[in-house]
């Protein structure tokens, strides 16, 4: 059986991909019976899959939706286990990072973690600070309307205290004013799980993304299941507005 690797064609990999991670829970207890952290603990596995793969294939930028500013609100127990998950994970995972070109990276607001989260992220992000070969970044305590609050709220102080003319803003402006900033749009969307919205996720820097919703769940979801969506991404006709006749003339 040909694998969908052997379809994809190495000049279209796309630059940056970004994963709304979604499943875990829901895989755990349909398959195993078990409570959401068992799921949460085996996504972790499927981190590191596609972070090895991306990396391979020559994927430049991942980022992926690990807890939401609306995951607050979980209940207590889960919240206290993800965050334990995270420490652990960072402590285990941060010199393979290193040993594989691997720069760590976080967007959020990441001042709402514990502080032993911080430490290790941080630690992380030091750690791999000269890594070239992909820019892992963990959305964290992140959502798009706290972004742009936080974008809006940083103009406006610019502009009152007259460092920035209302004139000055534009849409390169607010860019800069971004969690994103150093990093370029993602081109590839990817939604595991089935469910079918973006969940407050990269909204203005998914202006032109195209979107990919599996039913694989995220601790099912592989190598072949990135491939394939990367298959069908490089199967589409991205137009920007234009015409199809305008990219043939192109």
């Amino acid at each position: 059986m040909t694998s969908f690797k052997e379809l994809i064609i190495n000049k279209k990999i796309p630059q940056h991909i970004a994963i709304i991670m979604d499943g875990n829970g829901r895989w755990a207890k349909q398959k195993f019976g078990r409570n959401r952290i068992f799921g949460h603990t085996k996504g972790v596995n499927s981190v590191r899959t596609i972070t090895e793969a991306c990396r391979d294939i020559g994927v430049r930028y991942l980022t992926l939706y690990a807890f939401s500013t609306e995951n607050w609100s979980r209940p207590l127990t889960e919240v206290n286990a993800l965050m334990k998950l995270l420490v652990r994970t960072i402590r285990k995972e941060t010199q393979d990072l290193k040993k594989n070109g691997v720069r760590l990276n976080t967007i959020g607001d990441i001042e709402r973690l514990p502080q032993d989260c911080l430490q290790y992220l941080q630690e992380g992000i030091d750690e791999t600070q000269d890594n070239k070969e992909l820019v892992l970044t963990l959305a964290l305590s992140y959502s798009s309307r706290w972004e742009l609050t936080n974008a809006i709220r940083n103009i406006a102080t610019d502009v009152a205290n007259g460092a920035l003319k209302p004139e000055d803003v534009n849409e390169n402006l607010i860019q800069s004013y971004l969690a994103t900033k150093n990093i370029p749009d993602p081109e590839l969307l990817i939604r595991t799980s089935g469910e079918q919205r973006i969940s407050n996720y990269l909204l203005w820097q998914i202006a032109y993304s195209e979107l990919y919703f599996t039913e694989t769940m995220w601790p099912d979801f592989g190598k072949e299941d990135l491939f394939k969506a990367i298959y069908d991404y490089q199967n589409r006709e991205r137009r920007f507005g234009k015409t199809s006749e305008q990219l043939t003339i192109e």
